[in-house]
């Protein structure tokens, strides 16, 4: 049931928004960039990461409804 989004997290402020709202969601998140990939409830991870470039966060099992996880994160989406 993988569903994934791209996302904006170029800030030390967005990280730290995007981080305390999935942190909330009950399941596993991971946010990839390449072939680098890193659980998406970790704040070092995701520090680790290049930010200037989007990353794609992958809802990997969850039980939360999806609808409601997609409301949550819909600041950090990239439009397109």
């Amino acid at each position: 049931m993988m569903k994934s989004y791209i996302l904006n997290l170029n800030s030390i402020e967005k990280v730290k928004g995007f981080v305390s709202i999935i942190n909330n969601i009950d399941g596993y998140f991971d946010l990839v960039s390449g072939r680098y990939v890193v659980d998406a409830k970790s704040i070092m991870g995701i520090f680790s990461m290049d930010l200037s470039r989007n990353v794609e966060f992958r809802i990997l099992e969850t039980n939360e409804n999806i609808s409601e996880i997609e409301k949550a994160i819909s600041p950090y989406v990239v439009k397109g």
